[in-house]
């Protein structure tokens, strides 16, 4: 085919959009890294950085909680300031002008929902949120940084190079005497309420989801790689019921081979450029951050 005769990608996914009102949207990364959030990845899927930490590993290990909560006290400021960008605010028009049947996002940062987006659910969890390992306590983010900074304060006047989900580079410091603050309720262990590597998405958000997808007419991939199995499940399960996937992201997928659409292009404007030609409005960013 001729170079000037090849559909034109945005054509392609504003068509099939308009063939398929009741989208699955399943974002990851690159939906955020405009909003000053990095991701883990390469365009090849490769990892940019170290893997982060594993469940197994922050369980067992003090030191290792040390360490994670030592970054985590440097990196969170930047990711709690972070905002909706184009593709979030997209994402919240789709759904308002009756395209998404229902968006799950593997991200952890809480955007989609500040942005307008009222049909998410977080597979991953959320950062702005903590829960004790040995009681049901749930508590915010925020506070639990108060309670670091008080107990670090030395840490706390450390300066790092932000990372992923809140994460902050600091491997030539010594944590060893860093303190954790215990559980409020019963003095427990703290962990961040989102998904570790290692860890399984709890079965009752798993069932929902697959439940969802199963009611849609198609999957579309938005920012993500698929690398990691509990995001690429869905494109199985879509592919068993016979519903086209489409994907936009920069670079390759674990599903490239079985898209029925691949547009190689940024989050963001693609999205932007997509409402234009289906002639919808944005929705408005919601200012108020989502309570834990």
């Amino acid at each position: 085919m001729a170079p000037w005769s090849r559909p034109d990608p945005l054509d392609a996914l504003a068509d099939f959009v308009a063939r398929h009102p009741r989208l699955f949207v399943l974002t990851g990364a690159g939906c955020s890294t405009d909003s000053g959030i990095p991701d883990y990845r390469d365009a090849n899927g490769d990892w940019k950085r170290r893997q982060p930490v594993r469940y197994q590993e922050f369980v067992g290990s003090e030191p290792v909680r040390r360490r994670y909560w030592a970054r985590s006290l440097l990196g969170w400021p930047a990711f709690a300031r972070a905002r909706p960008n184009a593709a979030h605010v997209a994402l919240a028009g789709l759904e308002a002008a009756g395209f998404v049947h229902q968006l799950v996002t593997q991200n952890v940062d809480g955007l989609h929902q500040r942005a307008g987006s009222r049909r998410a659910i977080d597979l991953h969890g959320r950062l702005d949120a903590v829960v004790c390992l040995d009681c049901r306590y749930r508590g915010p983010r925020d506070a639990f940084q108060v309670a670091l900074a008080a107990r670090n304060p030395a840490f706390a006047a450390l300066v790092a190079t932000v990372a992923p989900d809140g994460d902050a580079d600091l491997d030539a410091v010594d944590c060893g005497g860093f303190r954790i603050p215990d559980c409020p309720s019963c003095g427990g262990t703290l962990k961040p309420a989102v998904v570790f590597f290692g860890e399984s998405v709890p079965k009752p958000r798993v069932e929902r989801t697959c439940q969802r997808l199963a009611e849609a007419d198609a999957l579309l991939v938005v920012g993500s790689s698929l690398a990691v199995f509990s995001g690429y499940r869905f494109c199985k399960q879509a592919l068993a019921c016979g519903q086209p996937i489409a994907a936009l992201n920069l670079g390759r997928t674990r599903a490239d081979g079985e898209l029925a659409l691949k547009v190689d292009r940024p989050c963001g404007p693609t999205l932007r450029a997509l409402l234009d030609r289906l002639r919808l409005t944005p929705a408005l960013p919601d200012p108020a951050p989502a309570a834990p």
